[in-house]
């Protein structure tokens, strides 16, 4: 998970200045220093470390800070808004013209994701109620035209192709194309490189030149740290870029790049892929990211995947359902997989005021949900409708089926029955009935099965 490894060190570093009530310069200082090794451990670039942990030091150290009730909670705030300072004020958002199309120049390193993200930007799009073009413009990798077909096709968008067409000239082509049918964003797939060399650069030079692209997104891997911040500045000096889509922030516990892009190259991070399906990419808020790194939870960003991922139409259905008190174990496993949309559960809980910064990726095991459905599967049609048939040789039979224990069953049987009693106190049963909301909904039963 991203900055997992900072936020541990800074939640450490933070636990410390609370028990020291009220706080001195040299406990400051301390801190300071620690902060410092966190952020050179989470591989943020040197320079940036020095002015973040100076522009820090020079706020904590002042008389308001020192006079404080509360002086290591304001040391706190300051390092909250020091790195929402630093990865950007506010999150930045596509510059679409007055008189569409907005063209979008995709380019970056050979490998880094650059296909898959285009794909993953016109699903993106799409949800906004856009009408993208994804544009082939990458001649020189084998199977590149075929591949964005593959994942175009996957996110429902038109993919133009000339074949070996000259870059340039298919960029110009595929501009004059989606004014000609109504397509509002043209995203460019260029070639990458597996280095950056001259003929990389002066063909992405001449489709700038050729197209006067709207928007110039460098695609980095988040996962090459400093490396993903020297090939940005590269990029930003050659071409000019306007942002920067990180990939596999998901999977960086680090978190080194995100910190220093903007401050390196003057460019922001415009969107950050966070998982494998084409729904795993969401704008960057500085704000949002700053709260999870110091294990504040990102509610706002959790009702929004939500809101993206969750069927209304089976919340709707499951509302109903749970007025007339007919859950069931069919209505369970659709939960489950409505979750399962949504991301890790890991991923999931850190979004969660309270329980980000207490949840260690060791305690979770996310095998459990898979545990749980192979055990409702195992179930016939009226044991799932009504659980309570299911006696000792009906156990014995699920788990053998599902691959699990028969203890494992009894635990499953037994938290759904919590569930149960827990939707009656609630109203869900004759009279007056309340209504869930359907974000509660979406995330039915998270919290008390296992795994969750």
């Amino acid at each position: 998970m991203a900055f997992e490894g900072l936020s541990d060190k800074l939640g450490k570093v933070f636990s410390k200045l609370k028990n020291h009530g009220k706080l001195s310069e040299k406990d400051v200082k301390e801190a300071m220093r620690e902060v410092k090794m966190a952020l050179l451990e989470a591989d943020v670039s040197f320079t940036v470390v020095k002015s973040f942990v100076n522009k820090v030091s020079e706020r904590a150290v002042g008389s308001e800070v020192m006079n404080s009730l509360t002086p290591a909670q304001q040391v706190i705030d300051i390092v909250h808004e020091e790195l929402i300072s630093l990865m950007g004020t506010s999150a930045a958002r596509i510059d679409f013209p007055s008189k569409p199309p907005c063209i979008i120049m995709m380019c970056g390193l050979q490998g880094a994701g650059k296909t898959t993200h285009s794909a993953k930007l016109a699903k993106y799009l799409k949800g906004q109620n856009r009408r993208p073009l994804l544009v082939a413009c990458d001649i020189y990798r084998p199977a590149a035209i075929d591949q964005l077909k593959v994942v175009g096709e996957k996110v429902e968008t038109k993919v133009f192709e000339m074949g070996q067409e000259n870059p340039v000239r298919i960029a110009r082509e595929s501009v004059k194309f989606a004014r000609d049918n109504g397509y509002d964003v043209v995203i460019l797939d260029t070639a990458g490189r597996l280095h950056i060399d001259d003929t990389l650069m002066n063909e992405l030079k001449s489709i700038k030149s050729e197209v006067a692209p709207n928007e110039i997104l460098l695609v980095v891997d988040s996962m090459t740290g400093q490396d993903a911040v020297n090939v940005a500045q590269s990029f930003n000096e050659a071409l000019g870029i306007t942002g920067v889509i990180l990939t596999k922030l998901d999977g960086d516990t680090r978190g080194g790049a995100a910190l220093s892009v903007l401050s390196v190259t003057g460019k922001p991070i415009k969107f950050a892929g966070v998982g494998e399906k084409p729904d795993d990419l969401e704008q960057f808020h500085p704000n949002r990211m700053a709260d999870r790194i110091l294990g504040m939870g990102d509610m706002l960003s959790l009702i929004e995947k939500a809101k993206n991922t969750v069927d209304e139409k089976e919340q709707e259905k499951l509302a109903k359902r749970l007025q007339e008190n007919k859950f069931d174990m069919n209505d369970l496993y659709a939960q489950f997989e409505q979750i399962e949309k949504m991301g890790s559960i890991s991923s999931l809980l850190k979004m969660i005021p309270g329980v980000a910064g207490k949840v260690k990726q060791e305690d979770i095991d996310e095998r459990k949900m898979a545990r749980t459905k192979a055990i409702i599967s195992s179930m016939t049609k009226k044991e799932r409708e009504k659980p309570s048939l299911i006696d000792a040789k009906r156990k014995r039979r699920i788990a053998a089926g599902s691959g699990t224990r028969v203890e494992d069953v009894n635990q499953l049987l037994k938290q759904f029955e919590a569930m149960q009693k827990m939707m009656k106190q609630m109203g869900f049963k004759g009279g007056k009935k309340r209504r869930l909301p359907k974000f509660s909904m979406g995330m039915g039963g998270m919290g008390g099965f296992p795994g969750m």
